[in-house]
């Protein structure tokens, strides 16, 4: 039987570090799927100034990934309604995250599902390259 990966997040300004992020989640099953969170979404967690790209775009570069089989935009600020509707086999969060505090971990662990979480690549992030930009100003 085949099985669903599930990860989520902003993903503005796709960089290194979530193209390699994105890979690593796609070897954990058959199907990866993201949540993308909407505009709005982005803006109450990352602040005014953010998201820099806009939803379609940000939603277009992540599906034009080989290894991505859907994005799903989501509105809410955490992902946990959409996880429960796609009941995914495996929930996967960057290594910054401990497994108790990912959204959907419970309901994933009491529906037969794995959660795990993949290394965070050090010194790849929007926020990074948005200060070097501004630095280069």
């Amino acid at each position: 039987m085949a099985s669903v990966v599930f990860t989520n997040g902003c993903f503005d300004i796709l960089h290194y570090g979530h193209v390699e992020y994105l890979y690593q989640a796609s070897l954990l099953g058959d199907y990866l799927i993201i949540g993308l969170n909407s505009q709005d979404s982005v803006h109450r967690l990352k602040g005014p100034h953010r998201p820099i790209q806009d939803e379609q775009t940000r939603c277009a570069v992540i599906a034009a990934l080989g290894f991505v089989d859907a994005v799903s935009v989501f509105s809410e600020d955490s992902p946990e309604e959409l996880i429960r509707a796609i009941s995914p086999d495996v929930l996967v969060k960057g290594g910054d995250w401990a497994v108790s505090k990912i959204a959907g971990a419970e309901w994933v662990i009491a529906h037969g599902g794995r959660v795990t979480t993949i290394p965070y690549l050090e010194g790849y992030s929007t926020t990074a390259i948005e200060a070097k930009i501004k630095q280069q100003s």
